[in-house]
């Protein structure tokens, strides 16, 4: 899609265009702040620092490369046309824009904390303010689309910190493997994201703590937008779908449908969907069949259901080990474990043997994976028989409903400003919202003798100079630039530092 010259002027809220004029005469410098102010997912109360760099390069530098490389005379008709039709007659009028045109660059001061820091709630995660007194306007006018590109990234890097912690947590009492916990939390989420660009920036949130992703667009955009030394990001294996395996059976029957696979795919992973006709017919008739093609092979064959509940699918509906009958009542793990065996660990749970595993990737969420966690504890099996494909039941729900920018409460306002040559301490605090209250004046972050971050109000020039908000972008240029590698280390030492 070719979008006009203007097209980076328009992503703001209507009833910001005419802000300008709005605010008292002589108004000079605008600061705001952006803070995740609450959380309504269960037991999160911090936020992983997240997505401005990606939002810089994308929108304060990228989108706005045809509105500066274009005629001044064009912009401005464009834009006056573009303000009539949606608004009317109206005076809103273009000389502020072919000011901004003739500057060359948006002329603001980016200043926040690392990405990838663990940031309290309450805590500021980053400040922004014009740096010329004539651009006052555009600090808030940049507010709806700073915002809508950065939550969303936010939110799935904090779901997945904390899916990794847990995961994590079920390794250590059951003596799982923890090399393996990279690849335990897979994202399946693309195909239900709202647009290849929220899949990205929800998939490179997610690859802050996991490296398993089907989400491969997902490369491109960290080697654009965090680029560096970045080593393995992330990736996947080979896998089948129901359409192939329905092909498969029209053609030949299931049975060398699996065959064939197997061969393709002499060594290495391969997940095969294996619930589109009769799950337990694979388990208990195919794959014994297919025993010794399957142990000899340099690699690993996993067996993937899709439907139906999946603590039942997965751990069968009779819950102690070696009591169920049916198929049904065993479930995958302990059918698996029946006929392949495995190994049993220093804390005494089992291992199925290194030739075969299982992923499920149907509605998976925390709470659900934490009751399969347990209840294949209960059958003695340790934590790493499973992957889970997380889709966007979890990336767009999951840990307390929906997610939305509320999940996080994250909130962009102004503090201070400056009329006259006055400088001006300013808060949003209403009578009727309590939680809604801003802070005030200009904001620094420091951390306490607990090692935790907080916030200091009506901030001294020290204090701001002390702050842990340090400029990441001015006047058209980056002055701080992390790799994609350097913020997962970030996040890594912040995670033991917060969650330990």
């Amino acid at each position: 899609m070719k979008l006009s010259p203007i097209a980076a002027l328009l992503e703001t809220d209507s009833y910001k265009l005419d802000h300008r004029r709005q605010y008292p005469e002589g108004t000079e410098y605008v600061y705001s702040n952006y803070t995740n102010r609450d959380s309504r997912m269960k037991g999160i109360d911090h936020a992983v620092v997240f997505g401005l760099q990606a939002f810089i390069q994308n929108y304060i530098m990228d989108a706005f490369e045809p509105f500066f490389a274009a005629d001044e005379d064009e912009v401005a008709k464009l834009y006056e046309a573009a303000m009539f039709r949606f608004n009317g007659p109206n005076e809103i009028g273009s000389d502020h824009i072919r000011a901004l045109h003739r500057k060359g660059y948006l002329p603001l001061h980016f200043r926040a904390l690392k990405e990838g820091t663990l940031a309290p709630l309450q805590v500021p995660i980053l400040t922004v303010e014009n740096t010329d007194p004539e651009f006052f306007w555009l600090t808030n006018y940049i507010e709806t689309i700073l915002s809508a590109s950065t939550w969303f990234s936010s939110v799935s890097g904090t779901k997945s910190l904390y899916v990794r912690k847990f995961i994590e947590d079920w390794a250590e009492r059951t003596g799982g493997n923890t090399d393996f916990i990279d690849w335990q939390w897979h994202d399946f989420s693309f195909r239900g994201q709202t647009s290849s660009v929220s899949a990205a920036m929800s998939g490179m949130g997610h690859l802050l703590s996991f490296t398993g992703t089907d989400n491969i667009q997902t490369l491109e955009y960290v080697d654009y937008l965090y680029a560096g030394d970045n080593g393995f990001i992330g990736g996947s294996v080979n896998a089948t779908e129901h359409s192939v395996m329905c092909a498969g059976t029209a053609e030949e029957n299931e049975l060398e449908t699996y065959r064939r696979l197997l061969k393709l795919y002499p060594t290495g992973i391969i997940s095969v969907v294996s619930d589109t006709y009769d799950l337990w017919n694979v388990l208990t008739n195919i794959l014994p069949t297919l025993k010794s093609e399957i142990l000899a092979r340099d690699g690993k064959l996993v067996i993937r259901p899709d439907s139906g509940d999946p603590a039942d699918i997965l751990c069968g509906t009779v819950r102690e080990f070696g009591a169920g009958v049916t198929p049904e009542e065993k479930g995958v793990i302990e059918l698996l474990w029946d006929e392949f065996g495995g190994t049993v660990n220093a804390k005494q749970f089992k291992t199925i043997d290194s030739h075969l595993g299982a992923i499920y990737g149907d509605s998976i969420f925390m709470e659900r994976a934490d009751d399969i966690f347990a209840r294949m504890a209960e059958k003695g099996f340790a934590s790493d028989n499973i992957v889970f494909g997380a889709g966007s039941f979890f990336f767009q729900g999951g840990m307390g409903g929906g997610t939305t920018r509320d999940s996080l409460g994250s909130a962009m306002k102004a503090t201070w400003v400056q009329i006259a040559g006055k400088a001006l301490n300013i808060m949003k605090d209403p009578k009727t919202g309590a939680s809604k209250k801003s802070a005030t004046g200009r904001l620094a972050v420091q951390k306490d003798d607990t090692d935790e971050y907080f916030l200091i109000q009506k901030a001294t020039p020290e204090q701001e100079e002390a702050s842990e908000l340090k400029t990441v972008w001015k006047d058209g240029k980056f002055v701080r630039y992390q790799s994609f590698a350097n913020v997962r280390e970030n996040l890594k030492l912040e995670k033991k530092r917060v969650l330990g």
